[in-house]
């Protein structure tokens, strides 16, 4: 699968407003599946109706305010990632995607959460600590120039640097959401199959990353990233046509 002709398809089904191509079903999907993986409240028609009108379908099941204003910020976090595909991965875009995520996000703000920047404030993955906020830009840096120092990006680079990227938590919140957009983008730009992490296979997800920080290996999130791949191209070739 050729990932120029995606790209080119995302670009022209968005600028028409196209809600019925693969655009809009990688806009629902990216969205419904990396929220939920951090716990929203929404469902997949509730998520699918926010990108198609901006209104929720009538239920009588609760939600979060929180919730909507992070599934708003992932589309357009995922526009910026579509405009800015031609710049290399740098701190300032990795930054200017999580400010897109998290902008419109009111509890966050009013918890003082730095917004398109690094953290202030400690914090841990389950009982795992996480670089200290000082360490943060030099860290990242690293991570980085490791990561531009390699010259054909196949799936294991991509799954190390995924997950030396959550071990970092660079940001307060948000960096489950802004590092698996990441991943999609490169896999893009590397002319591999994007990844799509489902919330179905959460369990798998946080084990690949627990073995990483306790062995270093990626075995286990190759494993998931392989077989996230093959669905993903199985809906790319329906919609581009292809056998």
């Amino acid at each position: 699968m050729k990932n120029e002709e995606l790209i080119r398809r995302f670009r022209i089904e968005r600028k028409k407003f196209d809600r019925s191509g693969i655009y809009a079903y990688t806009q629902r999907t990216l969205a419904y599946n990396s929220n939920k993986i951090e716990g929203s409240t929404l469902n997949e028609e509730q998520t699918a109706s926010l990108f198609d009108t901006g209104m929720l379908p009538r239920s009588d099941d609760y939600y979060r305010a929180k919730d909507v204003e992070e599934t708003n910020g992932h589309f357009l976090m995922f526009n910026k990632m579509i405009d800015t595909l031609d710049e290399p991965l740098s701190e300032e875009l990795i930054k200017a995607f999580h400010f897109e995520l998290k902008s419109g996000v009111f509890e966050d703000r009013a918890n003082g959460y730095a917004i398109g920047d690094y953290k202030e404030r400690p914090n841990m993955v389950g009982m795992y600590e996480t670089a200290l906020p000082k360490e943060v830009p030099e860290k990242i840096r690293e991570l980085l120039a490791w990561y531009h120092g390699i010259s054909v990006k196949t799936l294991s680079v991509m799954a190390q640097f995924h997950a030396r990227y959550e071990a970092l938590h660079p940001f307060q919140d948000g960096n489950g959401r802004t590092g698996r957009l990441i991943l999609f983008r490169e896999c893009l730009k590397a002319d591999l199959t994007p990844v799509v992490i489902e919330d179905k296979f959460r369990g798998r997800y946080i084990e690949g990353l627990k073995e990483y920080r306790e062995t270093g290996k990626t075995g286990l999130l190759e494993e998931l990233f392989k077989e996230e791949q093959e669905e993903y191209a199985k809906k790319v070739d329906y919609f581009l046509g292809e056998d």
